[in-house]
């Protein structure tokens, strides 16, 4: 059957084609080791399954949901903004809980967009910014993030853009893929930026937490509340990833436009859920810290994968991933996804080694790669060896 014009020039998901032709190579016996996808592969703490466990166990917790999610989860973000960020959100009206914050790009898209209206999205980026835009009717103008200017954007070439169409501006700090974090200076100046020009920013924010010393919310900045919507998600920061868990935040108008579309588009979120996720907002420093121990460890196996490599990195980096420049990263190669491209399929069908070829996340990232941390420090250890091997060979 002939598929609707808003997926013209819409394709699958990278990661959901990669992790098919991965599984395939696994059945033939090549024994891929995947450092591609930032999915965690510690568990949610104790406490959090326990929750989950009672709550679920009781008769009478299986019913729809508010749209607007449980009191007591949407007190814990309360509660959970105030203690890390220092942002005070009205839980009755600021804040509306997702099953994910991916969810809320497309939710967000779709209350906003009409054909013709105009988004910025970084570049690179994470694509799923793209899509949504595309989906909802709107059209995509990419703005630069490069290395020189350290992956910020590049305020003289926006002034340059016609900014009357500009509706929805995406952001994303600390950045993924590129694991740069924005200072209080930054943020003040994009807000200050979609204040003058009447452009609505959509902080996407679930990276805050992880081998970041200072997480930040957009919504801490005065005045912020009149231009930001903040996304953010338990999937990184509360190993929840599967669980399906994230918020948006900002003012009641903005709540209430977005809950007008996403009301018509599920019927709440499984409550044992949302009290296992209240549960785990409520976990202080002790766990954060020894989330980032681990991840900390890891990071420096992937260091030493990259200079095994030829690859270089700033160790100033924030997140679940290490952004690497490939050797050559400016020669133009015959691969979709440039001189990354190149390298990642080289491990793959030499090596047994998935890493994501930067370009994925937009042509900015054709000479880079990205190595995920969500993997045991074993396998990271036999990764180094299988490179090692290959050049010993």
């Amino acid at each position: 059957m002939k598929t609707s014009n808003r997926l013209n020039g819409i394709g699958e998901y990278y990661f959901s084609q990669k992790l098919r032709d991965i599984e395939a190579l696994n059945k033939a016996g090549k024994s891929v080791i995947n450092l591609g996808i930032g999915s965690p592969d510690l568990p949610p703490h104790s406490s959090v399954i326990t929750t989950l466990q009672e709550v679920a166990s009781k008769p009478d917790t299986h019913t729809y949901q508010s749209y607007k999610g449980a009191a007591v989860l949407r007190n814990a973000i309360g509660n959970w903004y105030q203690k890390w960020y220092g942002v005070s959100l009205d839980p009755q009206t600021e804040i509306l809980p997702l099953m994910g914050s991916k969810e809320g790009i497309l939710h967000i898209c779709m209350t906003y967009l009409n054909e013709g209206d105009e988004v910025l999205v970084p570049n690179p980026g994470y694509p799923t910014y793209t899509s949504a835009v595309k989906l909802s009717g709107g059209s995509c103008i990419e703005y630069e993030l490069l290395e020189a200017n350290n992956y910020f954007p590049d305020f003289e070439k926006l002034e340059t853009l016609d900014l009357n169409k500009i509706k929805l501006w995406f952001v994303n700090y600390p950045h993924m893929p590129t694991g740069q974090s924005a200072s209080i200076a930054q943020v003040e100046k994009m807000i200050a930026f979609a204040q003058k020009n009447k452009i609505l920013i959509v902080h996407d924010n679930p990276y805050s937490f992880i081998l970041n010393d200072e997480p930040l919310s957009l919504l801490s900045i005065a005045g912020a509340k009149d231009c930001v919507v903040e996304l953010n998600s338990l999937s990184k920061s509360h190993n929840m990833a599967g669980w399906r868990v994230g918020m948006l935040c900002g003012a009641k108008e903005r709540i209430e436009e977005v809950l007008r579309f996403k009301s018509n588009m599920d019927s709440g979120m499984f409550l044992p859920v949302q009290l296992a996720a209240a549960r785990a907002l409520e976990l202080g420093e002790e766990w954060h810290a020894s989330v980032n121990t681990v991840y900390s460890k890891r990071r420096e196996k992937v260091y030493e994968i990259l200079n095994l490599l030829n690859c270089s990195y700033s160790k100033n980096q924030s997140g679940l991933f290490v952004w690497a420049a490939v050797p050559d990263s400016k020669v133009e190669a015959k691969h979709q996804f440039g001189m990354g491209g190149l390298l990642s399929d080289r491990l793959l069908n030499e090596s047994g080694i998935f890493i994501t070829p930067g370009g994925i996340f937009g042509s900015a990232g054709n000479g880079f790669v990205r190595i995920s941390l969500c993997a045991a420090e074993e396998k990271l250890d036999e990764v180094i060896n299988r490179i090692k091997q290959k050049i010993k060979n």
